[in-house]
């Protein structure tokens, strides 16, 4: 049986049971009318926890989310201060993970609260702008709760049929937008050393950010490039108008940007509205490896907080902050490391804090992300130091060389103890 019901008749104690576990869309498919029935009621049924992958709405705070228990696979977007908090449970996950363990039970879904389109001629609503884990979750949880929102893009690829849904919610309220960063100079100067390793033809993945966004403003002199990736901003549709991102040379999906997540304004999101050229499909295809392993010229752009002198990644954290998230990178940086004429590029600023820490460190602060044996490239505004292959002596004094010039002494001798050492 199905209900269909406007937010303000919402009663969540009709459909959610005490201790019950909710997943809920994330990014800027983030449900944020279900969210703020949850965070209204869920004092009142007691015992409840949710997850979410990112979340940019800010909808969830220390004070807000006091009733239930969130977790998330990292402090991303504006989780940051539920970390700051104590508030947020973290779980390390590759975002490529979530949907399997959805499904396996690992991480419990009873009840999925999910942001869809109004239905098609045929009964089925779109995704949206987010369909990652989306379909896992309705696969399994013993309630689906969708927002229907006018305002949401039809967009092809994933859909949701109108009889997995028990609970209609409709509404015409607009979906989380995340703006264009500002970019820096740094920001430029790093997007200039990532270009080279971008060629006509060349298929790439990347996030969303002002490096992102810079790297490709840098390409459109660029021909036939293709488009693979978990998640894309406003600056696809540039490419796109302009002619540069064509997907014509892909050996798989020609023609067609694949992709997961669309984080950006209105503008991408009526760009991509019943636009056959987009087509966002689930993780299982735009993370796994046997898809990834068919493209050739992939390159593959992720970031990090710090990178240590061997070449091994954090992502998510120093010392008490916990600040990133694991995502999608270990996936994207073994496909294009691999890649026949690709690359795996990691980029980040030099230094930070005004220039009084380096982010090219002897030692990691936090975790490592991505192992040292995975990275491919290691791109900051100085420059790009490519370390597939090479030895830990020459990794050392090649990551050296792209640090802050206010650090490469001390640097140079941790580097020195390497080459003596040989390891």
């Amino acid at each position: 049986m199905t209900i269909q019901i406007t937010p303000e008749t919402l009663d969540l104690s009709q459909h959610l049971r005490p201790g019950d576990h909710i997943v809920l869309g994330q990014a800027c498919g983030e449900p944020t009318t279900l969210v703020k029935a949850l965070i209204k009621q869920g004092a009142a049924i007691g015992g409840l926890s949710a997850f979410i992958a990112t979340s940019f709405s800010g909808l969830f705070t220390p004070d807000s989310a006091a009733s239930f228990r969130l977790s998330s696979m990292g402090a991303i977007g504006a989780l940051r201060s539920m970390t700051r908090a104590n508030a947020l449970d973290v779980i390390p996950v590759h975002v490529s993970q979530v949907a399997p363990l959805i499904a396996a039970g690992i991480m419990p879904c009873d009840v999925a609260m999910i942001q869809v389109s109004p239905a098609d001629a045929d009964g089925n609503h779109s995704c949206g702008l987010i369909s990652d884990y989306v379909r896992a979750a309705v696969d399994k949880a013993r309630v689906v709760i969708a927002e229907v929102n006018e305002a949401v893009p039809y967009t092809f690829g994933e859909t949701i049929p109108a009889s997995a849904i028990n609970v209609f919610v409709h509404t015409d309220a607009a979906p989380v937008e995340v703006a264009p960063a500002k970019i820096s100079e740094t920001d430029e100067a790093i997007a200039r050393h990532c270009a080279a390793f971008i060629g006509d033809g060349s298929v790439i993945q990347t996030g969303v950010g002002a490096v992102p966004d810079a790297i490709l403003r840098q390409l459109h002199d660029r021909k036939d490039l293709g488009v693979h990736s978990g998640m894309l901003g406003d600056g696809l549709v540039d490419l796109i108008e302009a002619g540069v991102v064509t997907n014509a040379r892909k050996e798989i999906d020609p023609g067609v940007t694949i992709n997961g997540a669309l984080i950006g304004t209105k503008r991408l999101y009526d760009f991509c509205h019943r636009n056959a050229s987009v087509r966002m499909t689930a993780t299982s295809y735009t993370h796994d490896a046997g898809v990834l392993g068919r493209l050739s010229r992939l390159v593959t752009i992720n970031s990090a907080l710090e990178v240590d002198l061997s070449g091994q990644v954090n992502a998510e954290g120093t010392g008490a902050a916990y600040m990133g998230g694991t995502g999608g990178q270990v996936d994207f940086v073994r496909a294009g490391a691999r890649s026949p004429g690709g690359a795996s590029l990691m980029v980040l600023a030099a230094s930070a804090k005004g220039g009084t820490i380096s982010k090219i460190v002897p030692a990691l602060g936090g975790p490592v992300t991505t192992a040292r044996s995975e990275v491919d490239v290691v791109v900051t505004e100085f420059g790009a130091a490519q370390l597939k292959g090479q030895s830990l002596a020459e990794r050392a004094r090649r990551l050296t060389a792209i640090a802050h010039p206010d650090f490469r002494e001390e640097l140079d001798r941790h580097a020195f103890d390497i080459a003596k050492r040989g390891f």
